[in-house]
């Protein structure tokens, strides 16, 4: 087990949605739509209990290809929070990324640029800071601002696919909830 950080320091987890903390359905523009993986409302939970802020990094590209709004995302969003069932705000804040993968990336993963400025303006401490995701865009994203990152196989990946998905030293979960019961 790691050793505790100092108390001044401040941690976080950066999380991918689709598929990482709700499953995957392409394109969720409906709320009726929206599912826990399992275990995850507790999961969450115990990472707060640690001390861990928790951050909601996620792409949505069927905004920019017209599939959807941005209000359709917010109200996904919302859902999935009362879903989870935690104490609000669940989340210090959310980065959704709009843009689709023609455009320039400002945020959209594999940009840090969200994780960057969240550990700015929140004093958060990049040796305890990891990215949780599904896709090697949420990886990347993590390794590029020099945080930790973990793949998660609840989503794009399953072990074999995270193998061959070219991530060296990038630990490979079952699921959010193994990861977290790995902090504890």
């Amino acid at each position: 087990m790691d050793p505790a950080p100092p108390t001044s320091a401040r941690r976080a987890l950066f999380l991918d949605r689709d598929g990482t903390i709700i499953p995957d359905k392409h394109y969720l523009a409906d709320p009726a739509g929206v599912e826990l993986l399992p275990g995850v409302a507790a999961a969450l939970g115990r990472a707060r209990e640690l001390g861990y802020a928790l951050f909601l990094f996620t792409n949505q590209s069927g905004v920019a290809r017209g599939y959807f709004t941005l209000d359709d995302v917010h109200r996904c969003n919302v859902r999935m929070e009362e879903l989870i069932g935690l104490p609000a705000p669940l989340f210090t804040d959310i980065c959704i990324a709009t843009e689709g993968p023609d455009d320039p990336p400002l945020y959209r993963k594999p940009s840090p640029r969200f994780i960057l400025e969240s550990i700015a303006r929140h004093g958060l401490d990049p040796q305890h800071c990891w990215m949780v995701g599904d896709r090697e865009g949420d990886i990347d994203a993590g390794l590029n601002a020099k945080i930790h990152a973990v793949a998660v196989c609840t989503g794009k990946h399953d072990a074999a696919g995270w193998a061959a998905a070219g991530r060296p030293g990038v630990p490979v979960f079952p699921s959010l909830v193994e990861f977290v019961a790995s902090l504890g």
